[in-house]
């Protein structure tokens, strides 16, 4: 069957179309993406502004006519943080019903973190054993641990890297007291987080995903040899302690120049940094594996298990 997942995040309104059936590892067939960064339409009481709202309504309009050129049978659509978040998301999502037809799932902090885990387990197998998951969205960054499907601990913390950035890094290139002040922040909101999750394993598995977390990799990782010859993307934290430095002090539009940094992430790309390296840095990881697999996958194998 073919399946279209609708995610309206906090960076991009993504379209992903596949080919998939239970049993099977779901096959790419279309993409679509509208960036939209929809932090920057927050208003000061919380809600999102009439201008963020229609282009709330725009992209997902644009997003539905490819689903309907790529004659879906199935259309899974979901939000995350900042509909989550919002104090007039209620009316935002009744708005988009009325007018597109689209009924969206409002996923809490903890289930994005416990579909994110299954999609690294399913991607990463029961090889992998205790597994650590980091993943670091536009709004919130989530933090996984376990040795089954779904993990034992989840939580969701206020630290996207778009939310990090509209919060803290007010200027382009952001001001070195800008970004200690959100270091600082970075710090205080995980020394609460750790507390949640039990003693490390010294076999732990340590898997990061989300675009922020790739585009980081890509630009400042490492690759080894995974099972049947397969290739593993790997980023330590001693690399991003010397790249996110040198990206803070260049412009958001010359960081595209650089391999990995795409236009829909250069303006977050530091905060993103910043957080993950204070993650890592707080559960006391030196170097994590990136997984290709994420929240839009875990949505995809959660339906399919039903199914089956």
């Amino acid at each position: 069957m073919r399946l279209g997942v609708l995610d309206v995040g906090s960076n991009t309104i993504h379209l992903l179309v596949v080919d998939a059936h239970p049993g099977a590892r779901p096959i790419p067939a279309a993409t679509h993406k509208s960036v939209l960064r929809l932090m920057r339409y927050i208003t000061p009481d919380g809600a999102i502004s009439d201008e963020g709202s229609q282009a709330i309504l725009d992209a997902i309009a644009a997003a539905m006519r490819v689903a309907d050129a790529e004659g879906i049978d199935e259309l899974l659509p979901f939000a995350t943080s900042a509909l989550r978040e919002a104090t007039n998301g209620p009316a935002v999502l009744d708005r988009i019903l009325r007018e597109t037809g689209v009924d969206l799932q409002v996923l809490s902090g903890e289930d994005e973190a416990r579909l994110t885990f299954l999609a690294v387990r399913r991607w990463s197998g029961w090889s992998s054993g205790s597994i650590l998951l980091l993943d670091i969205g536009g709004g919130s960054l989530e933090i996984a641990a376990g040795v089954d499907e779904y993990p034992d601990v989840a939580v969701s913390v206020p630290l996207g890297a778009g939310r990090s950035t509209i919060g803290f890094l007010h200027d382009d290139p952001p001001l070195p007291d800008q970004v200690e002040t959100l270091r600082d922040h970075a710090r205080a909101v995980l020394e609460d987080a750790v507390k949640a999750f039990p003693k490390r394993s010294p076999n732990e598995h340590v898997i990061g995903t989300s675009k922020t977390i790739r585009s980081l990799a890509r630009l400042a990782g490492s690759t080894a040899a995974g099972p049947g010859g397969t290739e593993r993307s790997l980023l330590k934290r001693s690399e991003l302690a010397d790249w996110v430095p040198r990206l803070a002090q260049m412009p958001a539009d010359a960081r595209t120049a650089l391999p990995g940094i795409t236009a829909d992430r250069t303006f977050q790309i530091v905060a993103g940094g910043v957080v993950l390296r204070e993650t890592m840095r707080a559960f006391g990881v030196d170097e994590l594996e990136v997984c290709p697999w994420a929240l839009r996958e875990g949505i995809i194998l959660r339906y399919l298990d039903h199914l089956a």
